[in-house]
C-alpha cells in the first residue's frame, strides 16, 4: 500500500528533534487502517495556533491536543490516483501536558494523538467519549485506537 505522509511545524516554532520519525510512524498506522494511495498532512503548533483553530472551526474557545479536518478531494499524478484523506494538526504544547496527565511518556501520548486524528479522517468519532485515566474505552474508536497503539507499542518517535 503506498501513502503518503507529509509533515510541518507551525512557523516560529521551534522543530523538534523527532520530527523525521513521525512519517514512518503514521505510514504504518495508515497501513493498520487499510489507507492505499492516500495523503494525510501533520501539522505541529502551539496551543496559541490550535487555540485559533478549535474556536474556528468547533466554536470551542481553547486550545486542545489534536484536531483533524477531513477533505477527500481526489488528484492524479505520475504515480497514480491519490486521495486527500485531511489535516492533522496536534499542539506540541499541550503533548507534555497529556504525557503527564496519562502517567505516559510523549512517545506513547504522540503516538495517541497521531492515531487519534488519523481515526477521525478515516470518518470515526468518539462522541462525548474520551480516554480517561484507567477507564477502558467503549466506542469503536477508541477500542481501535487502543489495538492500534498495542500493535505499535515498539515504535519509536522520541526517545
Amino acid at each position: 500500500m503506498a501513502n503518503r505522509i507529509f509533515v510541518s511545524v507551525q512557523e516560529g516554532v521551534k522543530e523538534p528533534e523527532w520530527l523525521d520519525k513521525v512519517q514512518d510512524f503514521l505510514l504504518l498506522a495508515a497501513n493498520q487502517l487499510g489507507f492505499d494511495n492516500e495523503e494525510v498532512s501533520v501539522l505541529f503548533c502551539n496551543d496559541e495556533y490550535i487555540k485559533e483553530l478549535n474556536s474556528s472551526y468547533r466554536n470551542i474557545d481553547a486550545p486542545t491536543d489534536v484536531l483533524s479536518f477531513e477533505n477527500d478531494e481526489e488528484y492524479e499524478d505520475e504515480e497514480g490516483k491519490w486521495k486527500c484523506v485531511g489535516d492533522i494538526a496536534i499542539s506540541l504544547d499541550t503533548l507534555p501536558v497529556n504525557a503527564e496527565y496519562f502517567n505516559e511518556d510523549t512517545n506513547a501520548e504522540l503516538k495517541r494523538l497521531l492515531v487519534h486524528g488519523l481515526l477521525h479522517l478515516n470518518g470515526m468519532d468518539h462522541g462525548e467519549e474520551h480516554i480517561e485515566k484507567g477507564v477502558a474505552p467503549v466506542c469503536e474508536m477508541l477500542v481501535l485506537q487502543e489495538n492500534i497503539l498495542e500493535k505499535l507499542k515498539d515504535e519509536i518517535i522520541i526517545k
